[in-house]
């Protein structure tokens, strides 16, 4: 008598591979990007940014341009002094309305765009509106802290070559000092910013020394005072 055995296969139902679970998209995307809820969003810092660090240079560059164009002119501290105090007024009232027409454009299209979605969709944009009022005040205060560095080193020093030199020295170490903050704020390397924002600095300096100097030549232009 012969018996004969059967091998039994067991069956098993097959599982859903891992891959083929559905992952949510935004996760893929986090997991891609390698972001966590710490990554620091600079398209958001660059709008302040531009605000403070950058007004604060442009203040800087303009008022001590404008100090040492006037002085290749003349050499009364006098009219060195109150040309940079025109110039640090007028810059930041300048600053100040264009900051404030640039943001309100940028206002009313956040503005028409709620509109657009809330006809649309339904829902309404909880997301804060660009401000022109602040924009304007950082602006003008920040061009004015730049502006007052160049003013307050070359106000008091009589000496006209004295006056320039320590004009040009503090605003080449304030631009130092900008252009590394800038650079850190925006996460770049702090050496690229600086060598950046100096090179332009002395540029527009030496500029505008020139153009002036030349133009005192040209037409005998020297601006006497006793002070």
């Amino acid at each position: 008598m012969s018996f004969r055995m059967n091998s039994v296969v067991p069956t098993t139902t097959r599982s859903p591979e891992i891959s083929e679970i559905p992952t949510p998209p935004n996760q893929n995307k986090d997991l891609e990007l390698g972001k966590s809820d710490d990554t620091i969003d600079y398209m958001q810092r660059a709008q302040w940014l531009r605000a403070s660090v950058l007004g604060a240079i442009d203040g800087l560059v303009s008022v001590a341009s404008l100090m040492i164009g006037v002085g290749a002119a003349s050499s009364a501290a006098k009219a060195m002094v109150v040309s940079g105090l025109a110039g640090l007024v007028a810059g930041a009232c300048s600053m100040a309305i264009g900051e404030f027409v640039s943001v309100y454009a940028q206002y009313d299209i956040e503005k028409t765009l709620i509109k657009q979605g809330e006809a649309t969709d339904g829902e309404e944009n909880k997301e804060p509106l660009a401000n022109p009022l602040l924009a304007a005040g950082a602006s003008a205060l920040a061009f004015s802290i730049g502006g007052l560095l160049p003013l307050l080193a070359g106000a008091f020093i009589k000496s006209w070559g004295a006056r320039l030199g320590v004009v040009c020295g503090v605003s080449s170490l304030a631009l130092v000092a900008f252009g590394a903050i800038g650079a850190l704020l925006g996460g770049a390397k702090p050496y690229k910013g600086v060598l950046r924002v100096l090179i332009g600095g002395w540029l527009a300096m030496l500029v505008t020394y020139g153009t002036l100097k030349v133009f005192s030549l040209l037409f005998h232009v020297n601006i006497s005072s006793s002070g």
